[in-house]
């Protein structure tokens, strides 16, 4: 049973009791789960980053499902490439603009000029099942000569392979062997295409990386004259070139962030209506589904309708013009907002529901729907 389901049952039950129980509007968490083939793409994470299937050199039936949120996984995959030639597609997601296709507020493009130690880091989780599949998990980041272009970068190509499955190898040759940059050992290879193209690979192979600073590996490539100080970093994607099959690869979660801009988490949903079951007299915390993490972006677009203060219960009665209203029809059960705006500790993009209460309160019952007096949101209570 899921949590939204767990949810319905439980306040069929709070109704047949004539129980009390508190509501939340949020965000869910649990976005069905949607296929891309070919060459298409998604917005996930509230559009944040792009998830996209980029099966570009293979035909083969090849699919990859995505939640909304930052990951995604390979369902299916018939790709036999040769292992000494291209592979048939990368699978991956994205933050910046790839071909022109760009996600919103992304902090891209940054002149390499002002690429400094922090200025871009990374954090990328991944599932690799081996077995007789070929493939590589690698970073892909882009430079342009320009700030934008609408078509390929025209600057270079900058890899970074975590690890590889069966005998594939970066495009070009290797230039250098057991480079130590921040903290970690690679080869170097290299490779003239319409544009350049530099691959770092580790020599030991890893799942996961934390806070990757790219500035290193960039400054590395500006060393041995592959990127130009004058040239602007316009993309970074993380994701799976296939050679060979690849069916179980996954990103479980991945996040880029650029000094200056506020990424969405991971954690953050798509947009969507749900009910979130907040601690009442009834409800005791061994009820409660999972925590729904709310961004501060979407608590500030919401009414200011209600705050529990955990001294004094902190409820006030209903005055016109509050946000929730019930439809026409509909008994009007006790709405008694709280004025006071929510507090906003910690980091606010990571709000779960207990500091995110902006809470109706409904006596003796429930019936009607309430919808938000902006549209852009509604519980439905039945």
């Amino acid at each position: 049973m899921t949590p939204f389901t767990r949810a319905l049952v439980l306040i069929a039950a709070l109704v047949a009791a004539g129980g009390t129980l508190a509501v939340v509007l949020a965000t869910s968490s649990e976005a069905a789960t949607k296929p891309l083939c070919n060459s298409q793409t998604a917005p996930v994470a509230s559009s944040a980053y792009t998830v996209e299937n980029n099966e570009w050199g293979s035909s083969a039936p090849e699919c990859i499902t995505t939640n909304g949120n930052t990951d995604f996984s390979v369902a299916n995959s018939s790709i036999a490439n040769s292992t000494d030639g291209a592979p048939g597609g990368y699978t991956a997601i994205y933050r910046g603009c790839h071909y022109g296709a760009c996600t919103p507020d992304s902090g891209f493009p940054i002149q390499v000029s002002d690429i400094h130690p922090g200025t871009v880091t990374t954090s990328w989780s991944t599932t690799q099942p081996g077995g007789s599949n070929d493939y590589d998990v690698a970073y892909d980041i882009w430079f342009n000569q320009t700030p934008t272009t609408s078509g390929a970068p025209n600057g270079a190509e900058l890899m970074i392979w975590l690890n590889h499955n069966g005998p594939v190898q970066p495009f070009g040759s290797k230039v250098a062997s057991n480079v130590s940059l921040g903290g970690r050992s690679y080869d170097v290879w290299y490779g003239k295409q319409a544009w350049n193209t530099v691959s770092f690979t580790m020599n030991t192979g890893t799942t996961s990386v934390s806070n990757l600073d790219l500035e290193p590996l960039i400054a590395d490539a500006v060393s041995r004259g592959y990127i130009s100080p004058s040239w602007y970093l316009i993309d970074v994607e993380a994701g799976f070139e296939l050679w060979h099959g690849g069916a179980g690869l996954a990103t479980k979660s991945f996040s880029v962030n650029v000094a200056g801009s506020h990424p969405r988490s991971g954690l953050d949903p798509e947009p969507g209506p749900v009910l979130v079951l907040c601690p009442g007299p009834i409800l005791g915390p061994d009820l409660i589904p999972e925590p729904q993490h709310l961004p501060a972006s979407d608590l500030a677009q919401l009414p200011d309708i209600g705050n529990v203060d955990e001294r004094h219960g902190g409820l006030q009665e209903r005055r016109p013009g509050d946000g929730l209203r019930p439809d026409a029809g509909h008994r009007n059960p006790q709405l008694r907002p709280h004025r006071r705006r929510i507090p906003v500790r910690d980091r606010p993009e990571h709000l779960a529901t207990r500091d995110a209460e902006r809470v109706l309160r409904l006596d003796g019952g429930l019936a009607g729907r309430y919808l938000h007096h902006q549209g852009s949101r509604e519980g439905l209570l039945r």
